[in-house]
């Protein structure tokens, strides 16, 4: 019993670190996007209401979390 409780506590533990590292990785990410556009990619979809930069950038993001998630469940 005590064996099982261990193995779902370190189920536990490594959720929330990968957790913590696919967030962190998503955050660097952005900031890499951000830093290579010449213009502030906040205020193009918020201001200009840029859809298509939206999609474009909705789509990074789920690819790139994809990716994350694969490497994580291997």
């Amino acid at each position: 019993m005590e064996y099982l409780a261990a193995i779902q506590i370190a189920e536990i533990i490594s959720t929330i670190f990968y957790t913590f590292l696919g967030v962190t990785l998503m955050w660097i990410m952005w900031k890499v996007i951000d830093w290579l556009t010449p213009f502030s990619i906040v205020r193009e979809i918020e201001h200009d209401q840029n859809t298509a930069l939206a999609v474009l950038v909705g789509l990074l993001f789920v690819s790139v979390a994809i990716i994350i998630a694969a490497v994580i469940l291997s």
